[in-house]
């Protein structure tokens, strides 16, 4: 058996070699559970797609210089991604008939807009026209019906075509970064990306040219992108500083790089990625303390805050982008960001029980949506805002967190078990089972048993029906200090990044890993919080009487919290007494599960606690 470490280089191998390929699987728990419920609650409702597709009919978005185009791509998006993973056929149709809708509303220019041409190129135009291309793009991916591809394809090539003509250095043409009053016209220039797809499946090089021009821009009207990470800025220290719609500029960046095979565009993805990482992403995997914007949020999350914080499309974006960066690098620390952002920030804001969240634009509490938009961290309470909130002409409402919540709940289960070439990358320890075709064209199937994170033990079985030789690369957490895996009657200490199991196996063979987890104190201006393995830990008012802002002295045995491991309740992926001095005891859940009930008396939660 030949096992080696591969957690710290770029792999720099051709593209055509970097192709992954998401398995087959099933799994069980909250990961499944979480999938399969924004599938049913949202992506399934057919009356809201339709809603959705109105917006470019009637061209909604004229009367404010809305965003509402955005939001058939960016669920579409989402769905097509939980489609990959339920396979269920229900939803495929629901989403076939959403694009037949999608396409009836192109106009004779070839627009898919919900700005008329009179008030074309401003405020949000460009942003919404750039989901339209990523839905159908997903959409096109999964799709089975071939003459409905060609229907699609030729859709977004007219859509593109009007763009490309109009924007522009030339004569009469509109600058990209003149196309929006807002943030520089950074939100604009994330059309990058969709564009450099569609020079993927088409091979046109107007597209090519077009997302060049792009890139030559900068990214912002008010200083270049690209130039900030080269110069070493960090992410608050750039001329604009809404963080979802720059990550997903640098995510464009990340496409180029892919098409050109320039390793310059790669490492500037990566330095900003690093650089969002130590400045601004929280211990539970979200950015943004100051509303949606990039601000230091790695030192400031401690603060008490009366203003919204962490948005839910940030955390996704954060997640697509590891996401993203993995494919290109299969560096485990991107895996690692993507787990804890997701067992975290992103599972804390799917509204499981429909409860009402407060809109600031109304003033009141609206009708419930699948996904909370903000994440607090000291001593608050979630459903204070509707992210991207926009009322319908027809009536009703709907916000940007919604929209983006199913490429989040779809992802993690879908980077579980990946497939590239002969390795097989077991990212996310998940209960159930995963199967693929290698390409030997033999079948492999994988088994996970696993309480996983609560617990530290992990089982993994490989079926075959022949004895077949591969690399299982599996990933050790980084919050592992010392983690022992067992394979052929073999055990060895390991940590960090992936162990790869290069060998000849046979059905039957078993890996057994082993995670030590424990209660771990993290310091930080003076408050402590807690972790347990990748779960952070919280104190929610609905849970425990009392204070939970009050100061408490957790007692120590050696080294170790003193604490026991309870039954979990409704939602809880953990829960944990500490023992404190006095005989106090002190309630601890996973984050994810903390402030479920907003609308109850006792709502608040805290992460960063006084001690």
């Amino acid at each position: 058996m030949s096992i080696k470490k591969r957690n710290k280089k770029a792999d720099t191998e051709t593209m055509e070699k970097r192709n992954v390929k998401f398995v087959r699987a099933h799994y069980t728990g909250i990961a499944d559970y979480y999938a399969r419920f924004i599938e049913k609650e949202q992506l399934l409702n057919e009356s809201l797609w339709k809603k959705f597709v109105q917006v470019f009919k009637d061209h909604s978005d004229i009367q404010d210089d809305g965003w509402r185009g955005e939001y058939w791509g960016k669920m579409m998006r989402g769905a097509c991604m939980t489609y990959s993973y339920t396979q269920n056929e229900k939803l495929y149709s629901v989403l076939h008939s959403a694009v037949e809708n999608l396409l009836s509303a192109q106009d004779d220019y070839g627009r898919v807009s919900a700005y008329d041409i009179e008030h074309e190129f401003r405020g949000w135009d460009i942003w919404g026209r750039k989901y339209v291309l990523v839905g159908l793009e997903y959409f096109y991916g999964i799709c089975r019906d071939e003459t409905l591809k060609a229907k699609i394809l030729t859709a977004m090539c007219r859509h593109a075509d009007y763009i490309v003509q109009k924007i522009g250095t030339g004569e009469g043409q509109t600058a990209i970064t003149e196309t929006s009053e807002w943030w520089g016209g950074v939100n604009s220039c994330t059309i990058l990306e969709p564009m450099i797809q569609l020079y993927k499946l088409t091979s046109e090089e107007k597209y090519k040219k077009f997302a060049e021009y792009i890139i030559s821009s900068g990214g912002c009207k008010d200083g270049n992108l690209i130039e900030c990470v080269k110069q070493g800025k960090m992410p608050h220290e750039f001329p604009e500083v809404k963080a979802y719609e720059t990550m997903s500029f640098f995510e464009g960046l990340l496409a180029y790089y892919e098409i050109s095979g320039e390793k310059d565009y790669l490492d500037v993805v990566e330095k900003f990625a690093e650089s969002v990482y130590e400045s601004d992403i929280t211990v539970i995997g979200c950015a943004g303390c100051t509303h949606e914007l990039f601000d230091n949020s790695a030192k400031k999350q401690t603060e008490y805050s009366e203003t919204i914080m962490q948005e839910t499309c940030v955390t996704v974006t954060w997640m697509r982008l590891c996401a993203r960066l993995w494919e290109n690098t299969f560096n485990a620390k991107y895996t690692d960001r993507i787990e804890q952002s997701a067992r975290n920030a992103f599972y804390g804001s799917i509204n499981t029980r429909g409860l009402q969240s407060f809109s600031f634009e109304k003033k009141a509490f609206t009708p419930a949506l699948p996904f909370d938009s903000y994440s607090p961290l000291y001593n608050n309470v979630r459903g204070r805002g509707v992210g991207g909130f926009k009322e319908f002409p027809e009536g009703g409402h709907y916000g940007c967190c919604a929209c983006i919540g199913a490429a989040g709940t779809a992802l993690y289960p879908l980077y579980a078990f990946v497939m590239r070439g002969n390795t097989l990358y077991a990212n996310f320890y998940l209960q159930g089972e995963a199967e693929t075709v290698m390409p030997s064209g033999q079948i492999l199937r994988v088994k996970c048993e696993t309480e996983y994170p609560a617990k530290g033990q992990v089982k993994l079985t490989v079926h075959t029906a022949e004895k077949a030789r591969f690399a299982l690369a599996v990933r050790i957490p980084d919050w592992c200090e010392k983690s022992e895996l067992t394979c052929a009657n073999s055990t060895i200490s390991v940590n960090g990044g992936y162990a790869e199991l290069d060998r000849e196996w046979e059905d039957g063979d078993i890996v057994t890993l082993s995670f030590p987890i424990g209660l771990k104190e993290v310091a930080l201006n003076g408050k402590m919080a807690f972790t347990f393995g990748v779960l952070v830990l919280a104190r929610d008012e609905g849970k425990e009487d009392g204070d939970i802002t009050e100061e408490f002295k957790p007692i120590v045995c050696g080294r170790n919290f003193v604490y026991t491991q309870e039954r979990t309740e409704k939602d809880e992926q953990l829960r944990i007494s500490l023992l404190c001095d006095n005989d106090k005891k002190v309630v601890l859940t996973d984050y994810a599960s903390c402030g479920k009930n907003w609308i109850a008396e006792r709502n608040r939660v805290t992460v960063w606690m006084n001690g």
